[in-house]
């Protein structure tokens, strides 16, 4: 992967851009993702926000390179941080897990002022990025599941709207899981993740079985439980 050849993860990423904006890819590493953008004509300008040295230094270094630092600045800082109010159109943060993405966004909210879109790939609890969406009056408006090199990763994309209209006519929880959209399509990954996710759980609700009972244990149980019904429910419903 370069900047001229992003994975399929970030590409997709990429793709939900909006047209000649200027965007913050938080939490950047090299800066493929911003160079990418700016190359190929899908924003004009954009911010690399990294929070530890070595990353910061890489991001600047292939910023210079490409000859683009006159339309990418390169910024060290904690999440959103690096950014100002009414600054960038788009924010796109990847590769972090749901409940780090959704306290970046949460410790960050005065930042969000002027932001037309979000788009964030959790690489876990993508559900945990759906419940903050809709606390915060952010709607999800398009979702995409993929498989790259044996990971399964969900792209989420979001705006100042209406935050119950994708959820309309559907088991909220089981949304919030799976999420609405992907929900609907059920396309095979979406089908695979959710499978090898059930029998996970299954096999930690036999092991909860025949380990001597707590408290803690049988409300983990029951949650589980609960998870696999929904899961079954989705799946089964064609």
């Amino acid at each position: 992967m370069n900047e001229l050849h992003l994975s399929k993860r970030l590409e997709t990423v990429a793709d939900y851009l909006i047209k000649d904006s200027s965007f913050a890819d938080i939490g950047s590493d090299h800066a493929y993702l911003p160079c990418y953008a700016v190359i190929k004509g899908l924003a004009k300008t954009a911010i690399a926000g990294e929070i530890t040295e070595g990353p910061f230094q890489s991001a600047k270094n292939q910023v210079v390179k490409n000859e683009l630092s006159a339309s990418i600045e390169v910024r060290k800082g904690d999440g959103l941080e690096v950014i100002k109010p009414n600054e960038v159109d788009c924010i796109t943060i990847a590769g972090m897990g749901g409940g780090l993405i959704s306290k970046i966004l949460d410790d960050g909210k005065e930042k969000l002022v002027g932001v037309s879109r979000l788009i964030l790939q959790p690489n876990i609890h993508a559900d945990f990025v759906r419940m903050w969406l809709m606390e915060n009056e952010w709607e999800l408006i398009s979702e995409q599941i993929i498989e790259e090199d044996d990971k399964i990763y969900e792209i989420l994309v979001a705006e100042c709207g209406e935050v119950n209209k994708p959820y309309t006519n559907k088991n909220i929880d089981a949304a919030i899981l799976t999420g609405p959209f992907l929900m609907e399509e059920k396309n095979d990954v979406f089908k695979k993740k959710w499978s090898l996710e059930c029998e996970h759980w299954k096999k930690i609700v036999q092991q909860l079985n025949a380990a001597a009972p707590t408290r803690e244990k049988r409300v983990k149980q029951k949650e589980l439980e609960r998870k696999i019904q929904l899961i079954e429910e989705v799946l089964d419903n064609e």
